[in-house]
């Protein structure tokens, strides 16, 4: 996978990069299959525990290699792009882990997308991103706008896609679509240094957090209710969770108090 590079420290941070720094980091055909294998490839990393993905130079992800893509203008070329990364995103979505964007530079078109399909967002302050699909007459294909939606609510969505305003990163960060602003050049270190506070709790009860939070961006309210108490008692029953109590009691008391 040339175009894309991953690693993992001893923490079980993983840091994907998108490395096609002569297109802005943009993805033609093999770089959405590879993608979208490798996608898989981390569903089967039982020790990963937060990712990061960015891309390599001064751009995030500028969307589509349109060099490439251009010679495939038939609606089952439009139906192959929106599926390909479309369900890839979709399993991104879905993998256990938190994962952070690290938007180091523009963030355009599909590239807003994998941004948004990211769990926390980074920002650096001289990067930007954009939702520019109706630029060229088209819109999102790879769910970008129903993530956006549930983001920012739907006029402010309405209006990020169908005026393809670019939004500096003040602006996204007023806008609750990123988590932190960076300094220039800052996003991965900001989105490691998250990442670390993540990889520092136990896994199991960071993926039961975000499985009931995301059961309840889907789900009624009654049932991501049901779902978030029945993740409860199988984490009250650990040994991390009585050594963490007994721990408090001892600092808060001074004295060794006996664990439930």
């Amino acid at each position: 996978m040339a175009d894309l590079d991953f690693s993992m420290d001893e923490m079980g941070i993983g840091i994907l990069v998108v490395n096609r720094p002569h297109v802005r980091n943009a993805f033609n055909w093999a770089t959405m299959e590879s993608f979208a294998e490798l996608v898989e490839d981390l569903h089967a990393q039982s020790n990963l525990r937060a990712l990061i993905v960015t891309g390599i130079g001064k751009a995030f992800v500028s969307g589509g290699d349109l060099s490439e893509l251009q010679h495939y203008p038939r609606p089952e070329d439009g139906e192959r792009l929106a599926r390909i990364m479309g369900d890839a995103l979709q399993r991104f979505e879905d993998l256990p882990c938190p994962t952070i964007a690290a938007i180091n530079g523009p963030a355009r078109g599909g590239g807003a997308e994998v941004a948004m399909a990211c769990d926390l967002r980074v920002i650096a302050d001289d990067a930007n991103i954009g939702f520019v699909h109706t630029r060229l007459g088209i819109i999102t294909a790879w769910g970008g706008g129903q993530r956006l939606l549930r983001t920012v609510g739907y006029a402010r969505a309405l209006e990020l896609l169908t005026t393809g305003r670019v939004l500096t990163a003040i602006e996204a960060y007023m806008l609750g679509l990123v988590n932190t602003v960076a300094p220039p050049d800052g996003s991965l270190d900001a989105a490691r240094e998250i990442a670390g506070q993540v990889a520092a709790n136990p896994p199991d009860c960071v993926q039961a957090t975000k499985r009931f939070l995301r059961c309840g961006l889907n789900e009624p309210e009654p049932v991501a209710l049901a779902v978030e108490r029945a993740e409860f008692p199988a984490l009250w029953d650990t040994e991390f969770r009585r050594q963490a109590v007994q721990k408090f009691l001892t600092k808060s008391n001074g004295t060794v108090k006996p664990s439930n």
